[in-house]
């Protein structure tokens, strides 16, 4: 029996069996086909009113055309909200398919279009390509978004994981660069920090879906070298920002089961005390990934409903 399984919400303890260690043991080839099963095994979303698109825009500095998908509700009129979602799978895995039903979520949920970002995968592309093709995207939104109807003054982003790494890495870089303002970063569950890999283990996270042995996976992969060492590039993790003043208004949430949820407590921390309005919820009996595993569970249900109202007000 795992340690924290005795924390784990009800609804989840009949699938723990499944997803304890799910995508673990072995290296990035399984952690994909592993991935890919569990989408498979997952319904199509249903169309409900929800134009998808796909195109190709620019690569940034040279680099190769970076695919997007487009959600745009049919009921709203035009210019509505934009949410640029970058999706998750430890920096290594995922696709455009990954947030298929996301997407669509968001869209009724926040009563806003999406664009969904294809971004270079982990280890065949390390940081900064994966970067790079995420601010591609926003600036092609900031840049071009009107003519498809976006209202860019309403512009938010935000990732599930990985996703919700990587979102908090763009927000930091268009701060940077003075780039595309952002209404609202929005954190699921988000992987900001390498140096939870050599950090002192949390007694009771990390046992379901992602695990430490993954997570060490994941930021090496991207990283391109040992993940919690010095030699980290500068920029390539949030939580190694020393200066998190001017970030957009953050909104974070993370199952106290999760693997993350001692390093975005932290990040949340920081980011109150450099005067960035924020919000954090920790969700107890969650692990990560739970509330896709159990999506009916009155906590799931919750865990999605405040992400949408976040959005909602950020952009109101």
């Amino acid at each position: 029996m795992a340690r924290s399984q005795h924390l784990v919400m009800p609804e989840a303890q009949s699938v723990l069996a499944m997803f304890a260690s799910a995508m673990d043991g072995g290296g990035v080839a399984e952690m994909r086909a592993g991935m890919a099963a569990m989408m498979a095994a997952m319904p199509l979303p249903a169309d409900e009113g929800v134009t998808v698109s796909d195109r190709t825009i620019k690569g940034l500095n040279g680099a190769p055309d970076v695919p997007v998908r487009i959600y745009i509700p049919s009921w709203l009129q035009a210019p509505y909200p934009i949410h640029l979602d970058i999706h998750g799978g430890g920096f290594i895995a995922g696709d455009l398919e990954t947030d298929r039903q996301v997407c669509r979520d968001i869209c009724k949920g926040a009563e806003c279009a999406v664009v969904s970002v294809d971004y270079r995968l982990a280890p065949e592309t390390v940081w900064p390509g994966s970067s790079d093709d995420c601010y591609a995207a926003l600036l092609w939104i900031a840049e071009q978004g009107a003519a498809l109807g976006f209202d860019t003054s309403r512009l938010t982003i935000g990732g599930e994981s990985a996703g919700g790494g990587h979102a908090a890495a763009l927000a930091i870089r268009a701060r940077n660069e003075n780039g595309p303002k952002i209404r609202l970063q929005l954190l699921g569950q988000p992987m900001l920090d390498d140096r939870t890999c050599v950090a002192d283990p949390h007694p009771y996270t990390g046992e379901y879906v992602w695990t430490h042995s993954l997570n060490k996976l994941g930021w090496g992969s991207l990283l391109g070298v040992e993940p919690g060492s010095d030699a980290v590039p500068t920029g390539a993790v949030p939580a190694r920002c020393t200066d998190l003043s001017g970030l957009p208004p953050t909104f974070i949430v993370v199952g106290a089961l999760d693997l993350f949820v001692e390093e975005d407590i932290e990040y949340a921390r920081r980011l109150m005390r450099a005067g960035v309005p924020t919000e954090l919820h920790i969700l107890p009996g969650m692990f990560h990934g739970a509330a896709s595993v159990v999506p009916d569970a009155a906590l799931s249900r919750a865990y999605f409903e405040m992400q949408f109202a976040a959005l909602r007000r950020a952009v109101a």
